[in-house]
């Protein structure tokens, strides 16, 4: 047996130890736990995991035999955190279009396009965000006219769903993702009331394809008449990317008309409509870092986006307005200047916690500490939304995952280099 084998089944075995060692029961003893229920914050708190979920959650637990005992000394246990919307394992690499399987670049308006089939649980952008104390984000498609100027696409990008940062999709998540205002211009003939335009047509026809004769010039497949009516229906929210607040009233007008579930994403110039969008229930996602307007859609952008909205009664949750997946784990420092801009302490947390994950329909499951639930939770060094806290431990379904990214064994390969060479 060659000296290179013999080390690679050591390092197999003891990856596979490694492995073992991260499942079982877990006590995380005197811990300050943000539940983000009715609950509110447990100080010194202990917490049992047991087959993947919070076995029991209160003062003094006891241990059952062979659990692992985590001393948080008193730090923060938060739910896991939100990554926003993103490419998280469908885009690798965004100079490189064979690693890119967001947009779909046809012509012709494609409901039924779920990015979802090109999921890669093994992206190395997953392991990088987890190690942040991410758990759970949503993936998205992307219109292509948006997709570094791709040609082709409409401005119904497709559908989307949740995931957990373990590769597993969340049941129950799917959403579909339109796009409007002046970023996608290009995808409605140059003119944002042509995107009404469409969206009536596109409406109708999966309402009423009658209304529609066979020999009439359709925007819509069978199959993306299916698929409309079925967000159509409510069961499955729309989420529908706007910057102005003109555009936004626009949206909830055609909402309201429909009859849709429906949230903003982006809403740069949410503020200015607050009163209605609370009014009609609406939820915002919106990137806490929008401060200078990139564009004539933004003009009314701030910082206190969040605090007016928050102030106003509008759910908001937290997500980057650039779907680049590898820097999710830093939207909880966005969400930090959010609380620094005048947003409850409380509500910056649940924006990536709790919020997003009532928006997509996985509150039963992510976004909050609870007996019964999923044991998806960070236990951290301090304060979560401040930039110096990391992630001590960070659990997915009662599983400790391990702190390796390919970012740490790239690290770790070339400290060896340099140590066997100062060594010389």
């Amino acid at each position: 047996m060659t000296s290179a084998l013999q080390k690679f089944i050591v390092l197999a075995a003891a990856l596979l130890g490694a492995q073992a060692a991260f499942s079982g029961s877990f006590l995380i003893r005197n811990a300050t736990v943000h539940t983000m229920t009715a609950a509110g914050t447990l100080k010194s708190a202990d917490i049992l995991i047991t087959d993947g979920r919070i076995a029991a959650l209160g003062a003094a637990l006891q241990a059952p035999q062979g659990a692992q005992v985590i001393d948080a000394g008193g730090q923060p246990v938060t739910p896991g955190l939100f990554g926003g919307l993103s490419h998280l394992g469908v885009e690798e690499i965004g100079l490189e279009p064979s690693a890119q399987d967001y947009a779909l670049k046809l012509g012709s308006m494609r409901p039924e396009f779920d990015v979802m089939l090109a999921f890669n649980p093994d992206s190395t952008s997953v392991a990088v965000n987890r190690l942040g104390g991410v758990t759970f984000g949503v993936v998205v498609p992307t219109a292509a006219a948006g997709a570094t100027g791709a040609p082709g696409g409409t401005i119904i990008a497709g559908q989307g769903a949740a995931v957990t940062l373990d590769g597993a999709a969340l049941s129950g998540s799917r959403a579909l993702f339109v796009e409007l205002g002046a970023a996608a211009s290009a995808l409605s003939g140059g003119s944002r009331a042509a995107q009404y335009m469409l969206l009536r047509q596109a409406f109708s026809e999966a309402r009423t394809p009658n209304l529609v004769l066979a020999s009439d010039q359709r925007l819509l497949t069978p199959a993306g008449r299916q698929a409309l009516t079925e967000f159509s229906a409510g069961a499955a929210p729309i989420v529908f990317g706007v910057e102005r607040a003109a555009d936004i009233r626009q949206v909830l007008a055609f909402a309201a008309r429909e009859k849709l579930r429906i949230a903003i994403r982006g809403g740069a110039e949410a503020w200015r409509v607050a009163p209605e969008l609370a009014a009609a229930r609406v939820p915002v996602i919106l990137d806490p870092l929008d401060d200078l307007p990139e564009s004539f859609d933004e003009v009314g952008a701030t910082l206190e986006n969040a605090a007016r909205l928050d102030r106003a009664g509008v759910r908001i949750a937290f997500s980057f307005a650039d779907p680049e997946p590898h820097n999710l784990r830093k939207l909880r420092q966005a969400a930090g200047i959010a609380v620094a801009h005048g947003l409850p302490w409380q509500a910056g947390l649940a924006a990536i916690t709790r919020v997003p994950a009532e928006i997509f329909g996985v509150a039963d499951r992510v976004g909050s500490i609870e007996t019964g639930r999923l044991a998806n939770l960070v236990v951290w060094s301090g304060d979560p939304l401040e930039v110096t806290s990391v992630a001590r431990n960070v659990f997915i379904s009662g599983k400790l995952e391990p702190q390796t990214s390919r970012q740490t064994e790239l690290r770790e390969r070339y400290l060896e280099r340099l140590r066997q060479n100062a060594a010389r």
